[in-house]
Parts: structure tokens; sequence; C-alpha cells
């Protein structure tokens, strides 16, 4: 059991953490035709823009209610008024997702109340969607303002049934912001292999995994709609993927009445294992032999790469389910998690494979006097200066990710993705270990080379 400690800093000298309305905006970006709008100074939503583009490398909508110093004072209902009525004559999106920012929840802004008001002054707006989230970036992180927005899209978007009638064959997937668009498209083929219909919310492996549309379109492409969203409470099952999603998971079984089941890791045996059981109780079938094979290519890929990552001291710094999944993981493979840093508060964190984690910043997770002896660092791009001061390996997991390419379609989750981990890890061990010319079989040299005189050729007897 993992000691939990919160750091004592008065700022964050090296951020790891990413803002509450960035995660918010995240969520509204799986969502088709969507336009998230940040209620706040355009700072803030240029930030957030800026960290969106770099990662994934696709244009993204965002917009802001460019709040001013006197607006911000006063009052901001104007500015939300004319940024959806512009929103809504301009680009025409199908849902405007509104996250608060720091300025304007330390007002005290009621944009509840303004939307209310809004609806009544411009008859258009009455039956619109529009969604907002109480997001303030001084407290909580990514994942929280992830999490926030999905249960209340949950709450505002679907319907109530009215009947209690079923499908069998029909799922809800509520995955967490650690998974990529590459994870959510693995999830689905998993599920239409086991003959199951899933809906996933929010759907970014729709929306953000790189195709190009054939028309330019101001709003989101892809991405789960609204008339999908309204009649999940038809669904016979609620699969949330990460403790975060509990929140949402319950207010759906609340709403709706579907029971659902929450799966904290996807990456690994077991977690795999535990799931492909799960999938074959619900659909009624066998687990195919697709992933039977891939079940075995795993266990190969855990006993070739053990060798490597067995034993070695790693460092990580990521949102608590992605800490937990991933570190678990390794754990697994005999790794030692010497150096833990997390964002926010999460249930997981006390059941880390770890001594203590640190909700702290990433010059915590260089800093750390265990640091020094790790053999390899995880975390975002903005980790990869304190690796390369501390002159160990470093690998890239969550977000942001901006200074490699393919970082919406890496792969973690379910046999397959946890294998290619694996090899990935395994491999920059193996390339550390050969560019610092560590000794290998093949360099080994001979003890008694450097005493023994050397041969001259010519008058060595030929062999008869």
């Amino acid at each position: 059991m993992a000691k939990v400690t919160i750091g004592k800093k008065a700022c964050a000298v090296n951020p790891l953490k990413m803002s509450q309305p960035i995660g918010g905006s995240f969520a509204f970006l799986g969502l088709r035709g969507a336009m998230p709008l940040l209620h706040g100074s355009q700072g803030c939503t240029s930030f957030g823009l800026t960290l969106f583009v770099r990662h994934f490398k696709e244009a993204v909508p965002m917009q802001t209610t460019a709040m001013s110093e006197v607006a911000t004072v006063l009052g901001g209902y104007e500015n939300v008024e004319q940024a959806i009525l512009n929103i809504y004559k301009k680009q025409k999106p199908e849902i405007i997702g509104i996250c608060s920012t720091g300025v304007t929840e330390t007002k005290g802004d009621d944009v509840d109340g303004y939307i209310r008001l809004i609806r009544e002054k411009h008859p258009e707006l009455a039956n619109y969607p529009l969604v907002y989230v109480s997001t303030p970036d001084f407290k909580d992180a990514f994942q929280d303002g992830w999490d926030k927005t999905v249960a209340k899209m949950v709450e505002v978007l679907v319907d109530k049934p009215i009947s209690i009638r079923r499908d069998p064959a029909r799922v809800n997937v509520l995955p967490g912001c650690h998974l990529t668009p590459g994870d959510i498209e693995e999830l689905r083929t998993i599920f239409e292999d086991f003959g199951l219909e899933p809906s996933f919310l929010p759907d970014i492996g729709g929306s953000l995994d790189g195709h190009i549309p054939d028309e330019f379109t101001p709003t989101t492409i892809g991405g789960i709609g609204l008339e999908e969203i309204a009649t999940m409470g038809s669904a016979s099952w609620t699969i949330a993927i990460g403790a975060q999603m509990k929140r949402a998971a319950e207010a759906m079984e609340a709403r709706t009445g579907v029971p659902y089941r929450l799966f904290e890791r996807l990456c690994g045996l077991l977690p795999n294992d535990e799931f492909m059981t799960f999938l074959s109780e619900i659909s009624g079938r066998p687990v195919p032999a697709k992933y039977r094979r891939q079940r075995g290519q795993l266990a190969d890929a855990m006993l070739d790469a053990h060798f490597h990552i067995g034993g070695r001291k790693l460092a990580i710094g990521a949102e608590p389910d992605l800490l937990f999944d991933v570190a678990s993981m390794l754990h697994d493979m005999g790794a030692e998690i010497a150096v833990a840093i997390t964002t926010t508060q999460s249930p997981v964190l006390e059941r880390m494979p770890c001594a203590e984690v640190l909700i702290g910043d990433l010059e915590d997770l260089e800093t750390q006097a265990k640091a020094r002896d790790c053999g390899l660092m995880m975390t975002h791009s903005h980790g990869r200066q304190a690796a390369a001061r501390l002159k160990i390996p470093f690998y890239r997991i969550g977000f942001p990710m901006f200074d490699r390419l393919g970082a919406g379609h890496l792969l973690t989750v379910g046999y397959r993705g946890t294998r290619d981990l694996i090899f990935a890890l395994a491999n920059l061990i193996i390339a550390d270990r050969e560019d610092n010319h560590q000794p290998t079989p093949d360099t080994w040299l001979d003890p008694w080379a450097e005493h023994q005189a050397p041969i001259d050729s010519a008058v060595v007897a030929p062999l008869h």
C-alpha cells in the first residue's frame, strides 16, 4: 500500500499537471459537430488550443468568451451571450460545450443562470444543446475536468428510458482521458469481435484519429452523435475504463438504470484476461481465437523482455489512472517503481505498487534522491530535459506529446497494446545500453589477450 503525499512547494517549477478546463474541453472534442467554449480570457483558450494542436498535429476547434479585465469584474453575461450567438450563427455546431476557467470561477459567474436567460431572450436557442461544466483551473487537474464533463454529458444529453427493454448487444463505453484515439479504436474492434455494438462517450477515436474529411468543417469531425447519446439508456451494460469514470458510470446508472462494470486497468495480462472473460459472459460468445493467440504473444513478449525490464528502477510521472495502469504492468514485469509523481488525488494511488506517490511536478520527479538510480523515466514531453540531465532513457506517455509524431495512435490497451508497449520499453533500454558501451557478449574481451605476443605470420610454419 503506497503512502500518498502532497507536495508543499509554493508553486510548480516544471509543471506535470494540465488544467481542468483543458480536460473538460478534451471530452467535448469527442462529440460529433461540437464546439468547446472556454469561459475566460483569450490566453486561457490559446494555451489549451496550442497543446491540442501540437499533440495531435490536427486542426482543433475551440472558442473563447474573451473576458477582459472590465468584464471579469462586472460579470461575463454579455460575453457568454455574444460568444454563443456568434458560434451558433457562424460555425453552426450540433452542440456547444462550455467550460469555466479560474478567472471566471474566482469572480463567481453563474453560467447556468446566464444560459437560462439566453434561452429566454433567444427562442431559437430554447432547445439547443448547451452543456456547461464548472472546471476551475486553480484546483484539481486534467483528469478531473474530463470525468466531470463526461458525467455532465450523461446528466444532460442521455434521455431517461420510457421502457426497461434493453438491447442485449448494445453496450455503453465510458473511456478515461488516459486512453488515446488508437486505444479507442482497438477497444471498438474488440467489442465488435464479440458481436457487441459499443457507444463510446466521448469518442475521440472517431474525431481525433487524424483522418482527413472530404470538406472542411469548423467543428469536430467524427465522434459520437447526439442522437446516439440520447439512446444510451437502451444498452444492456455500461463499461467504464479507469477509476476516474466511476462518477459518470454511476450517473448513467442513476439516470437510466443500466448496470455498470468498472475496469481500472486494461494494460497487462491479468486485467485483459478479466476484460475478455466479462465480454464473453455478456455476449454469450467464446473468446475469439484471434485474442487467444494475442494472449500467447503477450506472454512470450513478457518472457523475452523481462531480462531487460525486470529489476530496473523506474521514475514515472502521469495522471493517476495512467500512472496506476502502466506502473502496475511494469511491476508485474519485475520492475521497481522507485519514483511515482502524479497530479491529483485518486483512490487508485494507495494501491500503487510502490512505497510512496507524490502529488507534485516534474521537478519532484527529477530531484527525488531515488531518481538518480533509475534506469528509465516515463512522462509527457515536458520531462525530456529532466531525463537528459539525469542521463537516463526517456519514454513519452500521456498528454501532451508534442515532439514526436503519432501520439494519437499509441496503443497500450488489450493484449496487443501491452505487447507493443513492452517491446518499445525493452528496445529503449537495449539501445541505451549499446549507446553507453556497456559490456555485452559481443564486446567482451579475452582477458589473456594483452599478455599474448603478436603473431608474426612470416615465421609461422604452414600446416600440412
